[in-house]
């Protein structure tokens, strides 16, 4: 996320586009879209994670966010250079989102029933 911050905050001098402005150059507002669309996407993806830590175990946790991970960053080297390209990363963050929630879930579940 660190990165995405930084991409923008170069975008925004590269293309000379002024804060608080989001658009007025297409590249520019890609970069933008990236950082917007991965936190929307993490505030999904931590507290599943965290849950899954929680009641299941942290490797699997690791798992599910070294995926996420990957998917992101498929997601934002597509959405920057083609954004109908964008899908592959998309879908790999948000299988580790489900993935993530439905573990979690089970956990729960195996708390409750024990």
């Amino acid at each position: 996320m660190m990165v995405n911050l930084v991409m923008v905050g170069k975008a925004r001098e590269k293309f000379q586009v002024k804060a608080p402005a989001i658009s007025g150059n297409e590249e520019f507002e890609r970069v933008y879209r990236i950082q917007m669309n991965t936190i929307e996407n993490v505030l999904l993806f931590l507290p599943a994670m965290w849950i899954y830590a929680f009641y299941l175990g942290d490797l699997g946790a690791a798992c599910t966010g070294l995926i996420w991970v990957i998917g992101r960053t498929l997601y934002a080297v597509a959405y920057r250079t083609n954004p109908s390209k964008r899908g592959l990363g998309f879908l790999i963050s948000m299988i580790a989102v489900l993935g993530a929630w439905l573990g979690g879930l089970y956990g729960v579940i195996q708390l409750w029933v024990h």
